[in-house]
């Protein structure tokens, strides 16, 4: 089977999804002329860009990572509606998601969590030295946080959705109560916690687009990483810290309670009282690993 797969094109998660994709799966068509081709609409933020001719004549897969519900205007409504006619299946990264589309759509909706790449995620166990690579010390406490925090119009404002607020009240809080606490960022977008860390005096490293393997240490040296997001479809961070042993909490968002023990899990009442289990987050995501992470997308596209 041939299949045609949107792109993001905005160096994001999904680009990688759709590489690692056409490594190990059926080929990844570049064109939509091919007879028995579904389009897999993995980004749909951009499927305006995609041929209408095309997206009435064959079979249509479209993923919905979330719905920021706090955030969904009636323009972004009547986008979804518009692609909703195209769309003959919907495919749904959590439970989560797949409620919150239910509201929306009465196609069929499948759930299933993307897989994860063991051979970029891995445990690493020479920490000490590690941390001395990238300026740190065996003493620190290192919280970490790779995902965007900032609106992309103005660079100042939280993107209210991935919880920058959140995460900068649960950082002062440990802060109080542990000694040398040190911030480790990585991703895009990080002005407004980089802002209010200055503000706190709370001492952070920041580095900004780094390849996969420094971001693998960077994992592997923290003792805590922390998502505070109101809304997500995973994220990755995750998957990725499970797979890296990193010690995480979350809130109860995207795969959070499919991976996560639920004393990881906490709300804005309880943060200091989440634990992180790394055992439990590392034998929930084995079964996510390459290859047997990409069976069930397989069974779906072949069910088409």
């Amino acid at each position: 089977m041939n299949l045609y797969i949107n792109r993001a094109k905005e160096n994001w998660v999904v680009d990688r999804f759709r590489s690692e994709w056409n490594d190990y799966n059926f080929r990844i068509s570049n064109s939509y002329l091919l007879s028995n081709n579904p389009i897999w609409i993995i980004a749909p933020w951009t499927w305006k860009k995609l041929n209408k001719y095309y997206l009435k004549r064959k079979k249509v897969v479209c993923t919905i990572h979330h719905i920021d519900e706090d955030n969904f205007s009636m323009e972004k409504l009547n986008e979804f509606n518009d692609r909703d006619k195209y769309v003959d299946l919907y495919h749904s990264i959590s439970q989560k998601t797949t409620k919150q589309l239910t509201k929306y759509t009465d196609k069929d909706i499948l759930t299933i969590p993307f897989w994860v790449n063991q051979k970029i995620w891995f445990e690493l166990y020479n920490k000490d030295q590690l941390r001395k690579n990238y300026g740190f010390s065996k003493e620190d406490y290192l919280i970490g946080s790779f995902q965007r925090d900032t609106e992309g119009y103005d660079l100042k404002s939280p993107k209210l959705s991935k919880g920058p607020d959140r995460l900068i009240e649960i950082i002062k809080k440990i802060n109080l109560d542990k000694k040398n606490v040190k911030v480790v960022l990585s991703g895009k977008r990080r002005n407004y916690v980089i802002n209010n860390l200055e503000k706190l005096n709370i001492d952070y490293k920041y580095f900004e687009m780094t390849n996969f393997k420094n971001l693998n240490e960077l994992y592997n040296i923290l003792d805590l990483y922390i998502v505070a997001s109101r809304y997500e479809g995973g994220p990755q961070s995750i998957a990725e810290c499970a797979l890296t042993k990193t010690p995480i909490i979350s809130t109860d968002v995207g795969i959070a309670s499919e991976i996560l023990s639920e004393e990881s899990i906490f709300n804005m009442g309880n943060f200091l009282d989440a634990k992180p289990n790394i055992d439990y987050a590392y034998n929930s995501i084995e079964k996510y690993k390459i290859p047997n992470g990409f069976e069930k997308f397989n069974e779906m596209f072949n069910s088409l």
